[in-house]
């Protein structure tokens, strides 16, 4: 690979080190410490969501706080933070719920509510932790609770719908659409083949390049959250459709310089992006199955679940799907536990009938 063209990841990472420090000039010149001591940690994408939440934090207190109504971002202290009421935090937490951002209006639901009061409090918590403030608020204000929503998954027959679909809608369209799916049609089946066959996170399948595929034995090399590399494995299935793509549409495409090395592309010729495929799998999905919202996330969950039926090993899925922390996956596949559990009680007889 030549020298100039960076991969997938080592871009993503350099945009976004560039995003954050362009976030934290627009915030209070302390918070930079909380945003190094944090790095060793916690991913860039993290970071600049904790960066958006907490600045918008200080911009509610020069919006909503009468004594900090003439305050610009720079003119904030640690003085001031340790000065915040537990009322004020209540109050914060209150505006969040519905609030305009350059005029356009946002809500937030409980999980959008507890993400932005975590970065709070991790905030706070930093500074009381190293002493530089001898107050924190935020623990002595509830947190907003968190309901257990059930996950959304695929169940066979609609895996195989799905699929079944991408491969022949074509015969419904006509003139543009028809044309535009047809060009499409081997892509968005390996896409869609290799998530439900593998189950790498989204951002793992767009950072993908042609040199990451190995054919030979049935692997892909991919890159995970925290920048660790591992080669998940894929079967008959998904090398078949990864094979017509690459033979086919990729191998006759010249993408524009730079993605070169990317597996899959746009209509634009460059790196296909997050935003492009969570769009496609929806667009199919909801042809398919419209009562269910289905994300890539949830063809994820969908394999998940069928791995975990066919082997009962949580330590093989949370390995395979990346999980650094075995608990992660025992909170998403607890219900497949709970019919297992349910089927023990009728397996052991006491007495013939």
């Amino acid at each position: 690979m030549s020298k100039d063209i960076k991969t997938y990841h080592e871009q993503t990472y350099i945009d976004n080190t560039l995003r954050l420090r362009d976030i934290l000039n627009t915030m209070p010149p302390f918070a930079k410490d909380y945003f190094r001591a944090i790095e060793p940690t916690t991913s860039a994408k993290t970071r600049i969501s904790y960066a958006y939440d907490i600045r918008l934090f200080f911009r509610f207190l020069v919006d909503q706080n009468p004594i900090y109504k003439d305050y610009t971002m720079d003119m904030f202290t640690l003085h001031d933070l340790e000065c915040i009421e537990p009322i004020d935090i209540e109050e914060y937490q209150e505006y969040l719920k519905v609030y305009k951002n350059d005029e356009k209006q946002i809500t937030n639901q409980e999980r959008g509510l507890s993400r932005k009061m975590s970065a709070l409090r991790s905030f706070y918590s930093y500074y009381y932790k190293h002493q530089a403030i001898t107050k924190n608020p935020t623990l002595l204000v509830d947190m907003p609770k968190l309901h257990e929503k059930a996950i959304v998954r695929l169940d066979v027959d609609e895996v195989a719908m799905l699929l079944d679909h991408v491969e022949q809608c074509g015969a419904q369209l006509t003139g543009q659409r028809k044309v535009y799916y047809e060009k499409n049609k081997s892509r968005d089946l390996a896409i869609l083949t290799l998530l439900l066959g593998t189950g790498i996170r989204v951002s793992e399948c767009v950072g993908l390049d042609i040199q990451d595929v190995d054919l030979k034995n049935n692997g892909i090399k991919v890159t995970r959250k925290g920048g660790n590399e591992m080669v998940v494995y894929f079967g008959e299935e998904v090398k078949q459709a990864l094979l017509t793509y690459l033979e086919g549409d990729r191998a006759a495409t010249t993408p524009l310089p730079k993605y070169e090395n990317a597996l899959f592309l746009s209509t634009q010729k460059k790196r296909m992006g997050v935003q492009a495929v969570e769009n496609m799998v929806k667009k199919y999905a909801r042809e398919v199955t419209p009562n269910k919202k289905i994300t890539p996330h949830k063809l994820r969950s969908t394999y998940g679940t069928s791995l975990y039926k066919e082997t009962g090993d949580i330590y093989l899925v949370a390995d395979v799907l990346g999980h650094k922390d075995v608990n992660t996956t025992k909170k998403h596949y607890a219900a497949i536990d709970e019919n297992r559990r349910r089927q023990a009680a009728s397996a052991v007889k006491l007495r013939e009938p």
